[in-house]
């Protein structure tokens, strides 16, 4: 299954000088918090049943009027969660596209032509040093998907650390011309897992809101709610140390490939080694 296309606003904004331009406007202006007031607003109930034909969104005409706004539409959740319980199967945080990368002896993986250091991603060099030869797994989620994640084993999470930074979209097209994974609003925290070692999940904001909501730490059970996007989705980095786990056989093609592969949040993805 392929990947979805670049949305044509993104395409706009990303791929042409006058959208550019337009985007410094609206990102110098903070006009983000114009879209927030109205994507939590009664103003923006129309725009739901909009939205959910345009990305194919299976719920009914009565499901979708019963939302009084977009974001409690947004922040809908769903009545089961497929979820693999074998405790040797690493399973994926959330609903979206797939994408797998080695991580160098620097500590760097490539995506779309950038190349990035984990040290930026995380603020932390000397945490950095212990995923060489690593592997890293993108989640990158689309409109359509659900924006709740799930915990990936059971264990304990560290504390959040919250990293400020612009909110550009995450899709392919913008990959191509900036190190979103860098620039952007994001928070990761150490997750001390009892079958795969310690995990960083990173959790990146996007365009327009990029709201991240995490719980506290604390103990953390596979399959339980760890968090949510609020408004606007994003993408998951989860950073695995070397030689912890191996990527299923159906899913084995998309390392280093820049390939995406579907999965939903508690899809078995790789095996603990």
């Amino acid at each position: 299954m392929s990947s979805p296309e670049n949305d044509g606003a993104v395409r706009f904004l990303y791929g042409t000088a006058l959208g550019r331009g337009l985007l410094k406007v609206v990102q110098g202006l903070h006009l983000d918090r114009v879209a927030v007031w109205y994507l939590r607003s009664r103003l923006s109930k129309p725009y739901i049943v909009k939205f959910a034909r345009k990305n194919n969104i299976s719920l009914s005409e009565e499901a979708l009027h019963s939302f009084p706004t977009y974001r409690d539409f947004f922040l809908r959740g769903r009545a089961s969660l497929p979820l693999d319980r074998e405790p040797s199967h690493l399973i994926s945080p959330s609903d979206g596209w797939l994408s797998a990368y080695s991580v160098s002896k620097d500590s760097s993986f490539a995506i779309k032509g950038s190349r990035y250091k984990v040290r930026d991603l995380l603020g932390d060099e000397a945490l950095a040093r212990n995923y060489e030869g690593g592997l890293c797994l993108v989640f990158r989620l689309c409109a359509s998907d659900y924006h709740h994640y799930c915990y990936i084993d059971d264990g304990v999470q560290g504390p959040n650390h919250y990293i400020e930074g612009q909110l550009h979209s995450v899709q392919p097209i913008v990959l191509e011309h900036y190190p979103v994974f860098t620039l952007n609003r994001r928070s990761w925290c150490l997750l001390q897992t009892e079958h795969f070692g310690p995990v960083i999940q990173t959790e990146i904001g996007a365009l327009v809101v990029g709201g991240i909501v995490n719980a506290p730490e604390g103990p953390m059970r596979r399959g339980e709610e760890k968090g949510y996007f609020d408004l606007c989705g994003s993408t998951i980095v989860l950073l695995l140390e070397k030689d912890r786990v191996r990527l299923i056989p159906s899913l084995a093609d998309v390392l280093d490939t820049e390939q995406e592969r579907r999965v939903i949040q508690g899809q078995w993805v790789a095996t603990a080694v």
